[in-house]
């Protein structure tokens, strides 16, 4: 069989390829532009893992994934995407609903958020005096796992809907701020957010959670210090 990985340069993808034998990585880098229908003919495989993704675009280039009518098509996801009227996760909602009904086989698997994403996100508000944090949970995972998980997946039969995966804590944000405070040698004050809206409602509702496959290993600590 052969392996494609979009978005194979990625956080995400090159963890994929690394894990799948003989996996091609393909992406912007390597002269595959799926939103500019360029380089597609590199999509020719067996198996496409789909991991290359957009906050404005993500339908329109599963579009082109699908044109390429691999056997079968690997597709990673967000917990919660169903129930968190956010922007991106109504995308990534509405790219799951587009593969379940195009006719190929497929397997789509939602992970919780990355570690990396928290690290980023404590990042840039840690360059404030005082340190805003969100009002809710994260349950962050780390990328190899959920990597691990779609190397086997794509190397298995067809599913339609992989169990999730969920990292292996789940805390209020504030906690993770005070983890990566501590790992990073900074000092800061936290202070809580709070917004209107039915985004922040569903978040603080769990909505971006997975507590019956906290599967992970590797916390959040783990990460930074590691």
């Amino acid at each position: 069989m052969t392996f494609v990985v979009t978005g194979g340069t990625g956080a995400l993808g090159k963890h994929v390829v690394a894990a799948l034998p003989g996996a091609k990585p393909v992406s912007r880098s390597t002269g595959t532009d799926l939103l500019r229908g360029t380089g597609l003919g590199a999509l020719r495989a067996d198996v496409i893992v789909h991991c290359a993704t957009s906050f404005r675009h993500e339908v329109a280039m599963t579009k082109a994934v699908l044109a390429a009518r691999p056997a079968y098509l690997v597709y990673i996801s967000i917990v919660g995407c169903d129930r968190v009227p956010l922007p991106y996760y109504r995308q990534k909602h509405a790219a799951e609903r587009l593969i379940t009904a195009s006719g190929v086989p497929h397997t789509i698997l939602r992970a919780t958020q990355f570690h990396s994403l928290l690290r980023k996100m404590f990042d840039n508000l840690s360059k404030l005096p005082l340190m805003p944090v969100p009002g809710f949970a994260f349950q962050p995972i780390d990328e190899a796992e959920v990597a691990l998980e779609l190397a086997t997946l794509a190397q298995s039969a067809p599913t339609g809907t992989a169990p999730e995966l969920g990292g292996p804590e789940i805390q209020e944000a504030t906690a993770f701020a005070r983890t990566y405070l501590t790992a990073t040698a900074k000092s800061r004050k936290l202070v809580t957010l709070k917004a209107p809206g039915a985004t922040y409602r569903a978040y603080r509702a769990g909505g971006n959670l997975t507590p019956a496959r906290a599967v992970g290993n590797r916390t959040f600590a783990d990460y930074l210090t590691g």
